[in-house]
């Protein structure tokens, strides 16, 4: 990897951000411990001049210099540490006073501290003093020896600063470790998407089973993978029964109007001829607009349509379109319902699902036979259509609504396959559902539609169901 590619990395901006954090933390808690350890022993001693020379000015305002100089030599011989610093000096800067041996010369102004060299009994030392200006001309020096307190200071701050170093280098390591784990993960991911792009849609990426954030992306991967591989599933099979179903009408009316080219003597049989074929690319036409209405349906450019609608006046509806159809056939079609059957959705959506259940229940009924439609409304819209005819067996009913989906008890009945397809499409659009359960004999759909009353939660629902191919 090259160095511009290298900073463009995310590991490496990810590990370099790690390295930040651990450095400003502890260059942070290092400055704390500089300022609460080195900088407290400055503190007192600063602390200690200013209680000295209050106490001294209580002495020379009560005793005058007298009392001063006695006091001064009493702390001096109190003082058990040996690191107080006094000097007394008159007009002249001469000594008076105090445990120096002359005043250090660049201590000239009152209020300053100073850090200074002194020599005490003939041995060089580092102070802290202070100058103050008495009456009478005196100048008085307060000061703390800070030669041992410099000593562990600089102790301490070497010991920080390479610990500042240290944790640098423990911060790169870790920086190294984070873009190298990062890398790791992703190239897992990486591969995956790789082999994909190149066909193998078997690949899957691999989980850690830590359950972290990188197992959870790979289980949505995962499932991203399983539902683009069952929708190319889904559109082969589409498309070998669209090539397997439609080549029979295409051939069939290719042969006719063939057959009444070469061999149709009058108009009359050429006009037959052109209508049989006609009716057979009627039917083509007819797969392809419901497959189109089951694509329209899916991706939910219906749902503007939602209304409050009344479902009894469709089962009257369906009853009159229906009811002659099986009265031909033999078959009694009951259809009980109140008086009204509120739901909400698309009406003419509705409409259809009801009429293909209808139609597929007249269709598969023997002669002699009841197709019965009813609704209710106990907390979900429920509408039932039962049949008395061959059923589908329960193996089969996970697969009913696929797209040409044709079980052998329907091989020889007339159809595309799609009327159940459109059914279930309708229901997941409504965020309902289609139940088909067996009717002993016969099967028994069951249309399902969310309570009219409260519809807005259905629009989210929509969004995450699984996917109807």
């Amino acid at each position: 990897m090259t160095d511009r590619g290298l900073f463009r990395s995310a590991g490496f901006r990810f590990g370099a951000i790690y390295a930040l954090l651990l450095g400003l933390s502890a260059t942070a808690l290092a400055l704390f411990l500089w300022w609460a350890t080195a900088g407290l022993l400055d503190r007192q001693t600063e602390a200690a001049i200013n209680a000295d020379a209050q106490g001294l000015s209580e002495r020379w305002a009560e005793g005058g210099l007298p009392s001063l100089i006695v006091t001064i030599e009493d702390r001096l011989a109190q003082n058990v540490d040996d690191d107080a610093i006094y000097f007394l000096a008159d007009r002249a800067m001469h000594r008076v006073a105090g445990n120096l041996e002359r005043w250090p010369p660049n201590v000239s102004t009152p209020g300053p501290l100073y850090e200074i060299q002194v020599m005490r009994a003939g041995i060089k030392s580092l102070a802290n003093v202070q100058r103050f200006d008495l009456p009478g001309g005196f100048h008085l020096l307060i000061g703390r020896d800070v030669q041992v307190r410099a000593q562990l200071r600089g102790l301490l701050t070497d010991a920080l600063l390479w610990a500042i170093l240290v944790v640098g280098l423990m911060a790169t390591i870790g920086a190294l470790v984070v873009r190298n784990l990062f890398r790791r993960t992703l190239a897992n991911i990486s591969a995956t998407t790789s082999a994909i792009a190149s066909g193998d849609l078997a690949k899957r990426v691999r989980l850690t089973g830590r359950g972290d954030e990188f197992d959870q992306v790979a289980e949505v991967i995962n499932d991203m993978l399983d539902r683009i591989t069952r929708l190319m599933d889904g559109v082969r099979q589409v498309s070998n029964a669209i090539a397997h179903d439609l080549r029979t009408p295409i051939t069939r009316a290719r042969t006719r109007l063939e057959d009444a080219a070469i061999h149709a003597q009058t108009p009359d049989d050429l006009r037959a001829a052109i209508e049989r074929a006609t009716m057979d690319l009627d039917g083509i036409v007819g797969v392809f607009q419901a497959l189109l209405r089951i694509s329209e349906i899916e991706a939910g450019t219906r749902r503007s349509a939602f209304t409050r609608v009344d479902i009894a006046p469709m089962l009257g509806e369906v009853e009159e379109l229906y009811g002659a159809l099986a009265e031909e056939q033999g078959i009694a079609l009951v259809v009980v319902a109140a008086r009204e059957v509120p739901a909400y959705g698309d009406k003419a959506l509705i409409h259809q699902a009801i009429a293909n259940l209808v139609d597929n229940a007249v269709k598969f009924s023997p002669s002699g036979g009841t197709v019965r439609v009813t609704a209710s409304t106990l907390g979900k819209v429920e509408i039932t259509v039962t049949d008395e005819g061959p059923g589908i067996p329960a193996s089969e009913r996970a697969r009913a609504t696929e797209r040409f989906y044709r079980g052998e008890s329907a091989r020889s009945t007339p159809g595309s396959g799609l009327g159940l397809s459109l059914v279930a499409a309708v229901a997941n659009l409504h965020g309902g559902e289609l139940r088909l359960e067996d009717n002993n004999p016969g099967l028994r759909a069951v249309l399902v539609l969310p309570n009219p009353e409260d519809p807005a939660p259905r629009a989210a629902a929509l969004q995450s169901k699984h996917d109807f191919i």
